[in-house]
């Protein structure tokens, strides 16, 4: 027979701290599309590639389908890990439901607020990264015309269509801006075949510069774009090695940030629930100047993305959000 000896009693407690510690380690759920999709969730896994990076461990998750969602935030949660971060605004649904159920665990979502005293909910000013977008699409627009693809016709698409408008008036009044959504489901977000086909037809309509904010569906934007010899723009993550030459500028939603920043915070004890809002003033959105579009970008359009930036960071410049002002008077 075993006698609980102080020993054995002691190394039982090393064992049980030991478990409770990596059970404590933060987890992460992809939204529809894989961490591979090389936009929104790519952008999300470079936050978790960075945390890796300095000896974090992350368990992981890519949904297939979004009805995936809650079980895999309660298993995550059920097994301790903390913070668990929910990627897009369709798993909010799914959060708002389990938050509650294990209120001493940490959650975090990027893309939707869910009002629980247990989540931070990390959201975007969208429509600030699309001016800067729509600037120099309208700078770099020979034809007068440029595009936009957004994937699921959704309140954050069409505040970007918004600043993308806004954006490209402000590079020129006469500005034409072309619009279409690839549709009213999750799934717009993973079509890369359709978003290719709504990319063509904004070409033949004259467009020679295109915006794509619609995930996964935007790589077929953007293949289009380069195919047809005119200039594709991507988002969320830095897609100009895409198609080198050929993509105008990436608009970066710093999913990354929000990403790597709960993760930090939990392991720093600094983790608290609420609302954060990251807009270019914040480093939430940027855009991307690099090896690959060094050419396109001219000395003009790096000095007024640059004063755009300032002058939205300060306040002189107000982008006009769909969500909080009313409808888009571009």
């Amino acid at each position: 027979m075993l006698r609980l000896t102080s020993d054995v009693i002691a190394a039982a407690c090393a064992v049980f701290m030991t478990t409770t510690a990596t059970l404590a380690e933060p987890a992460i759920v992809y939204s529809v599309g894989g961490k591979f999709d090389g936009s929104f969730n790519e952008s999300a896994f470079a936050g978790v590639k960075r945390f890796q990076d300095q000896g974090g461990d992350v368990r992981e998750f890519e949904l297939e389908r979004d009805a995936q969602s809650l079980q895999a935030l309660r298993n995550f949660a059920s097994r301790g890990a903390s913070p668990v971060v929910a990627i897009g605004f369709n798993q909010a649904n799914a959060l708002g439901q389990v938050a509650p159920n294990f209120p001493k665990t940490d959650f975090a979502i990027v893309d939707m607020v869910v009002d629980q005293p247990n989540v931070r909910s990390y959201v975007f000013k969208e429509h600030e990264g699309a001016y800067i977008g729509g600037l120099l699409a309208g700078m770099a627009s020979k034809s007068g015309t440029i595009g936009f693809v957004g994937g699921m016709d959704i309140p954050i698409i069409q505040r970007f269509l918004c600043g993308y408008k806004q954006g490209g008036q402000a590079a020129r009044a006469d500005i034409r801006v072309l619009s279409n959504m690839t549709g009213d489901t999750p799934a717009a977000f993973a079509d890369p075949v359709r978003g290719g086909e709504l990319a063509i037809g904004q070409i033949n309509q004259g467009a020679d510069v295109i915006i794509q904010a619609a995930g996964g569906t935007g790589i077929g934007v953007l293949q289009a774009a380069a195919d047809k010899g005119v200039l594709g723009m991507g988002t969320d993550s830095n897609q100009n090695g895409l198609h080198p030459g050929k993509v105008l500028t990436s608009i970066r939603k710093r999913v990354d940030n929000a990403v790597y920043d709960s993760f930090q915070a939990a392991k720093d004890g600094t983790f608290e629930p609420g609302i954060k809002v990251l807009g270019v003033a914040d480093g939430g959105m940027d855009w991307v100047l690099d090896e690959n579009n060094k050419d396109l970008i001219t000395p003009d359009m790096k000095a007024a993305a640059d004063a755009a930036v300032a002058a939205i960071s300060d306040g002189t410049v107000k982008v006009h959000d769909v969500v909080t002002d009313g409808a888009c008077p571009f």
